[in-house]
């Protein structure tokens, strides 16, 4: 059953770990669910076009499905749901909605609107590899967000990138607009999940230069 722990940012971040062992018969309850999705979508993103999208499978039917897409993987049937990371290839066309729900809301004038909105244009326009790279690295933030949202709410994720791409498109019906970038299992773990190595600090901070 889900408890009532709360763990700090720290402890969240200490405490999560890919899980790839889940307990089938424990649901996570729907408002519990939506509040891990709503904290996942309040990471940061460039011009804040918020570049994710989450296509939730909770439906077994449907997780069973996109287990040989995830090459038989079985946490994706295990766990209570697998969340698709979409990144949005075409984020510039959420400028507009968003800087004038800014206006409307006086977080802005209209002056800075219509800059923010003339400078994604341009950013934009003509430059497929910065809308992919923008798109992967925004939706990112909000898959680490989010399995950092589920562990303090007391559940368990894994990180999924080996699936076929072009079949989970085309299962899915997923529009042309949106990539793939990974599957997140989310559940309760019925085993722990193995220990890593992980390199301390000497190996990974570069001061001021190289």
């Amino acid at each position: 059953m889900q408890t009532d722990m709360k763990l700090t940012a720290e402890q969240a971040m200490e405490a999560r770990h890919s899980v790839r062992k889940y307990d089938p018969n424990e649901a996570i309850p729907r408002g519990v669910l939506n509040e891990i999705l709503r904290l996942a979508a309040t990471a940061p993103s460039s011009w804040n076009l918020q570049h994710w999208r989450f296509l939730v499978v909770t439906d077994q039917a449907q997780k069973e499905r996109l287990l040989p897409i995830a090459r038989g993987q079985e946490q994706v049937v295990k766990a209570h749901a697998a969340i698709v990371i979409l990144a949005d290839l075409e984020a510039d066309k959420s400028a507009r909605p968003v800087y004038d729900g800014a206006l409307a809301q006086g977080y802005v004038s209209e002056q800075v609107r219509d800059t923010m909105i003339s400078q994604i244009e341009n950013a934009y326009r003509d430059n497929p590899q910065l809308a992919r790279d923008e798109a992967i690295r925004n939706s990112s933030l909000a898959a680490m967000q989010l399995m950092l949202a589920a562990k303090a709410k007391g559940y368990d994720t894994c990180p999924m990138c080996g699936f076929d791409r072009e079949k989970l498109i085309q299962a899915f019906n997923i529009p042309s607009r949106y990539l793939p970038s990974m599957i997140i299992t989310l559940g309760k773990a019925s085993a722990p999940a193995h220990p890593t190595q992980r390199f301390g600090l000497d190996e990974l901070v570069i001061e001021n230069s190289f």
